[in-house]
């Protein structure tokens, strides 16, 4: 019976919290261990950190029009946001939450309506409602590539 707001808000921190759990008891040579052949930066700390780019790019950089700045953005390899060798998972799923907290911030200070102001990039185009929607997809998405790299990590499976 809740709003708008508190559904879409609640289905993305519900996803961001399978993020967290499927990184739960992982030490950081596992969770920077490559298993998929074909895509060797999708390690679960090289997802952990993606997701957060993920964060800062739609509500800070898309929606608000903050500079778009960030790996994603800079003149490097492809993934760039991936790349995370050397940083450790408790650190980086610590800057997750922080740019989870200013995603939630961002969304709670704005209509569902208002669109993105950032001029250079034609997906700020679209209104905090179709971003959130977005996020959940990408999120979920996400924590199911999660979900299979566990598996394979260490047998680890379950949807919750």
């Amino acid at each position: 019976m809740a709003d708008e707001r508190t559904q879409l808000v609640g289905w993305l921190d519900m996803q961001r919290a399978i993020i967290h759990w499927k990184c739960e008891g992982l030490s950081d040579a596992d969770a920077h261990r490559s298993v998929l052949p074909d895509s060797p930066l999708m390690t679960m700390a090289g997802v952990v950190s993606h997701m957060r780019w993920v964060e800062h790019c739609w509500f800070e950089v898309l929606f608000l029009g903050r500079p778009a700045i960030g790996p994603q953005f800079e003149d490097g390899p492809e993934d760039a946001d991936m790349m995370v060798e050397g940083i450790s998972l408790t650190q980086l799923l610590e800057e997750y939450d922080r740019q989870c907290a200013v995603s939630n911030e961002i969304v709670a200070a704005h209509s569902l309506d208002d669109v993105g102001r950032h001029p250079d990039f034609r997906a700020a185009a679209a209104n905090l409602r179709w971003m959130l929607i977005h996020m959940v997809e990408e999120t979920a998405r996400h924590a199911g590539h999660m979900d299979a790299v566990r598996e394979l990590l260490d047998g680890k499976k379950g949807y919750y």
